[in-house]
Formats: structure tokens, C-alpha cells, sequence
């Protein structure tokens, strides 16, 4: 009865959580675009890091300062890098993505680390894979 009662209430979270994301995420026409994305390589590396957070971040960003997204999902200092990914003892290979935007606003960065728009969340955290992730 008990254990009946926790699942109910935990797909309540999940449908209220699925249905604020899918509000937070505008259609893959409106994704912004990292304008560095041509310029720097570790845009383009074919692995993704581990899952920080099943949701993504808004943050203000402002044009043409250069921000580096954490793309180890190790970082202390998410959604941006904070250098772990360089300790020798972590061997982590990924790098963090350099980017910068060409308006100022409120921007929506991917903290599952999984999106294929880097850093811009493309509501990839949606997947039942992912959220299924501990």
C-alpha cells in the first residue's frame, strides 16, 4: 500500500517534471547556436560525459565573452568548467566546449551533458533512458 502510494506520487513528479521541461525548451528551429562551434574541436568529440542533473540550467549569458561548458559532467562549478577534467588522477579524456552566443539573454545549457546541440539543451534529459538514470 505504502510502496503503491511512493510510485504514484513519483510519476506525478516525473509527468510535472516532463511537462515544466517541455516548457523550458523551445523547438529545435529556435536552439540557439554556439557561434565557436567551427572553431573548436571539442565541439565535435564523439562521446558525452556522465549525467550531472536531469534538467537543464538558465543562465544569463552576454555576447562575445567566451564561456567553457563542462562536457565530463565532473565539474563543481556546473554548468561551466572548472578544471577537474585536467587532474591527472581523474583520466578524464573529454574537454569542455568553448563557446559564446551573439545576444544577451536567458539561455537554457544541458546539464545531462547528452544533447547534440553543445552546450544548448535540445531536451534530450526527456528520454527515458536518462531520466531512468540514478
Amino acid at each position: 500500500m505504502i510502496i503503491a502510494k511512493f510510485n504514484t506520487l513519483r510519476i506525478r513528479q516525473f509527468k510535472s517534471l516532463a511537462f515544466l521541461c517541455s516548457k523550458n525548451v523551445k523547438d529545435s528551429s529556435e536552439l540557439p547556436k554556439n557561434i565557436l562551434e567551427d572553431f573548436h574541436s571539442a565541439s565535435n568529440q564523439p562521446e558525452n560525459g556522465v549525467i550531472y542533473d536531469k534538467k537543464p540550467f538558465k543562465i544569463k549569458l552576454i555576447p562575445n565573452k567566451t564561456y567553457n561548458w563542462c562536457l565530463c559532467g565532473h565539474s563543481k562549478n556546473q554548468p561551466m568548467c572548472d578544471g577537474t577534467h585536467k587532474n591527472p588522477y581523474v583520466q578524464i579524456k573529454l574537454k569542455p566546449v568553448r563557446f559564446k552566443v551573439t545576444e544577451e539573454k536567458d539561455y537554457w545549457l544541458c546539464n545531462c551533458k547528452q544533447t547534440a546541440n553543445r552546450p544548448f539543451c535540445d531536451g534530450t534529459h526527456k528520454r527515458e533512458d536518462i531520466q531512468a538514470k540514478k
